[in-house]
């Protein structure tokens, strides 16, 4: 019957307006560009390795947040400080064997911001887990999985340190 097509479209259509209606009443809007002080146009990130996954992915955001990643902190308007830098993994769970069931991949950060000389963001500390379960007849994959969670964890970390960049004034 057509009717009952029609009726049936027009109570989707009423109930999709009614659902974006209550998602623009709650406040709900997409995160979009990040706006950085100037003083952060140019960045210097001071660490002590500059090759772990959280470095990486920090100075690529940067960059493509429209910074300036400088190797000369005479220069820089804005430095970051990454005081500890630390990822590694432990047993959360073993088996009756007394083998382990399950691992906790974890990254632990503390970092400081300066801005024209001066500390704008004292010392923070971060710190992220996720857990993964081992299988010994897979030791590869899981050993690939370990490092999509660092790597995951580290990019999680990230945003969370540009939104606390870009909120500084």
């Amino acid at each position: 019957m057509w009717w009952s097509e029609r009726r049936w479209r027009v109570q989707a259509w009423l109930l999709l307006v009614l659902a974006s209606g209550l998602n623009a009443g709650c406040g709900f809007h997409l995160r979009g560009d990040l706006n950085y002080p100037p003083a952060l146009a140019v960045t210097y990130i001071e660490a002590d390795d500059h090759y772990t996954p959280f470095y990486r992915k920090l100075k690529a955001t940067l960059r493509d947040g429209g910074l300036r990643v400088t190797s000369n902190p005479a220069e820089a308007g804005g430095v970051i400080r990454i005081l500890h830098d630390e990822t590694s993994q432990r047993v959360l769970s073993v088996s009756a064997r007394n083998t382990p069931v399950e691992y906790e991949v974890y990254y632990i950060l503390r970092y400081a911001v300066d801005m024209g000389g001066r500390e704008v963001l004292p010392e923070q500390q971060l710190t992220l887990s996720r857990s993964y379960n081992y299988d010994e007849t897979a030791v590869l994959g899981k050993r690939a999985e370990a490092d999509e969670l660092r790597d995951s964890l580290a990019a999680d970390m990230v945003g969370s340190v540009t939104r606390r960049l870009s909120l500084l004034r």
